[in-house]
């Protein structure tokens, strides 16, 4: 539902679910951060602006990329802050998804862009299914 909320129901894309060694492996290597994560994202398109879709020249380029969720560690957080399991996936499977689209949070500006976009993903979603999801971003000076 969320490909079709954005518009890229044509692309791929994985999603790949992970526990918290995985995740803290996979972040080390790609981002040197040795810690756990609730999500990684690695588009397939590099440089996509936020906002635009790829425009593939091949059926083999109808991709997106792959996200890694860390389940485990999303777990953790629903324990700890009485949240649904379900609902949460969701989101940072939107806020991945996002990554996927050109979407950044390491300045003021990009966070606000991308929180943004976040809320108009779960609104929509929130419409279709009558959930009530919001976004789990933190202010960009909180690593993700």
């Amino acid at each position: 539902m969320l490909r079709h909320i954005l518009g890229v129901q044509k692309f791929d894309l994985g999603i790949i679910c992970v526990d918290n060694n995985r995740i803290q492996q996979i972040n080390h290597i790609y981002r040197k951060k040795n810690v756990a994560t609730d999500v990684l994202s690695f588009p397939f398109h590099e440089d996509l602006r936020p906002g635009k879709l790829p425009c593939p020249l091949h059926r083999d380029e109808l991709n997106l990329g792959d996200i890694f969720l860390g389940v485990e560690f999303v777990m953790k957080q629903c324990q700890e802050d009485s949240l649904d399991l379900h609902g949460a996936l969701t989101v940072v499977t939107a806020h991945g998804i996002c990554h996927l689209l050109g979407y950044r949070h390491e300045t003021e500006e990009e966070w606000t862009e991308m929180l943004q976009r976040e809320k108009y993903i779960l609104s929509e979603y929130n419409r279709l299914t009558g959930r009530h999801l919001e976004p789990l971003m933190k202010r960009c000076s909180q690593d993700r």
